[in-house]
């Protein structure tokens, strides 16, 4: 909990800013695009190396310290870019951001796999529904001191820019220290060798797992044609201030924040495959909802829904992916999952900023014809592959309805194969805790 509060402080600083940082040393709607897609492709390449590097670490710890805190420092070179690489400032932007994403991401298997043994499975959609909320406020508040900051620094735009990749490191650091302390449990060890990681993306879609990485990765990539142009979107076309494009921002936050209980609660229950079917079905609808208005009440209302159905959407995709994973070779797995879903948030982005300047314009601008395009690629994403995944343990069997008003009480209970069983929830499983 403490090393995501700090972690969350540090992420609330510049995550909304690396966008607007590029926009003031001129960056095209191209460059955009590349800034997004390179970290991410750079990353998910990285995620593969994570289990042999774990590996030669000795220990999952060993591997996250050391990444975590060389991620801290490489917030000094992006705060100095507008001083000292004044020429081509854009791609050495790009360069230093792309190592800062890897050394941030390569990590995260192994922090996956730890979190999964030290979290229960009967509790972790509450816990980690609870760990969000905390961990989003922080980030919220955050983000409006680097909007306040932003804002203060107007004339100086650049030094803002650098109070805010100072804080970072800063709060990295903090980060760094609390995930010293944490225990790291034995991970388990299998009777024989697991499958290579290139088996594994070989055979992909011949498990349940894979099947749920590939659906997962192409919401992702259907999201990603989008997501870095709603900054561009509301700071070049709209010409919103600095707060107000935070505060569309953060009505996500908040709507997360209230949201993450909501479904940690529903998802111990019912399952998570059950909420990521609900919130699949309003995805494609998201950023339909930007096309209707420019009014900023409206916005705010849109990122609201936004930030409501992928609260949903992350914390049962996450929880999916560490019921679904063998324990002896989660680290391989959830870096396969983080590789593949890199891999289509690059292309997403690629596609998104080479289409957009040649994209017709639709009730006035090129990036809401993007917007729509984006909803359309995830609604046959969920049409054509929802189906094909199944839920991996026994939970409580309601219907949507039941579920969104927490009615979860005696139910029957669906078995991993879909098969059906009568019990209380006053009765206790005594092999795995579950009620």
């Amino acid at each position: 909990m403490l090393d995501g509060s700090a972690y969350a402080a540090m992420l609330g600083l510049p995550q909304n800013f690396i966008t607007p940082l590029a926009l003031e040393l001129n960056a095209t709607t191209t460059q955009i695009g590349l800034l997004s897609s390179i970290p991410n492709f750079t990353m998910a390449i990285a995620q593969l190396a994570a289990p042999d590097l774990s590996m030669r670490a000795g220990s999952r710890k060993g591997l996250i310290l050391p990444l975590v805190f060389m991620h801290a420092l490489m917030f000094i070179p992006i705060l100095l870019v507008p001083y000292f690489f004044q020429v081509s400032a854009v791609w050495w932007l790009m360069g230093f951001v792309t190592v800062s994403v890897v050394l941030g991401a390569l990590g995260n298997p192994a922090w996956g796999s730890m979190m999964a043994d030290l979290v229960p499975i009967r509790v972790r959609g509450r816990y980690f529904g609870s760990r969000g909320r905390i961990t989003g406020f922080i980030t919220l508040v955050f983000s409006f001191v680097a909007g306040g900051i932003l804002q203060l620094f107007t004339g100086a735009i650049f030094t803002g820019y650098a109070v805010l990749f100072a804080g970072a490191t800063v709060f990295r650091l903090l980060s760094f220290f609390f995930l010293s302390r944490m225990y790291e449990p034995v991970q388990a060890k299998g009777k024989e060798k697991g499958p290579g990681l290139f088996d594994m993306i070989r055979k992909i879609g011949s498990s349940n797992l894979g099947r749920f990485m590939v659906y997962f990765s192409l919401i992702d990539f259907g999201a990603c044609i989008s997501a870095p142009f709603f900054a561009v979107f509301m700071l070049r076309d709209l010409s919103f201030s600095y707060i107000t494009y935070v505060i569309i921002g953060s009505s996500a936050s908040i709507s997360s924040l209230l949201f993450l209980p909501f479904w940690g609660r529903r998802a111990d229950s019912a399952g998570n495959l059950k909420i990521i079917r609900i919130v699949s079905m309003i995805i494609p609808i998201v950023p339909l909802l930007w096309l209707v208005s420019s009014n900023v009440f409206y916005l705010i209302a849109a990122n609201a829904a936004s930030g409501f159905v992928w609260s949903g959407f992350f914390l049962a995709g996450i929880n999916f992916a560490y019921d679904a994973s063998e324990p002896e070779n989660r680290t391989k797995q959830l870096a396969v999952f983080g590789a593949i879903d890199g891999i289509a948030c690059c292309i997403g982005a690629l596609i998104g900023g080479y289409v957009a300047p040649h994209l017709p314009e639709l009730f006035g601008y090129q990036l809401r014809t993007l917007f729509a395009i984006s909803g359309v690629l995830r609604g046959v994403v969920v049409l054509l592959l929802m189906r094909k995944i199944t839920e991996v343990r026994r939970v409580s069997a309601v219907s949507d309805w039941e579920l969104i008003m927490g009615r979860t009480g005696n139910k029957r209970l669906v078995k991993p194969g879909g098969k059906y069983t009568y019990r209380s929830r006053k009765t206790t499983d005594k092999k795995d805790g579950d009620v």
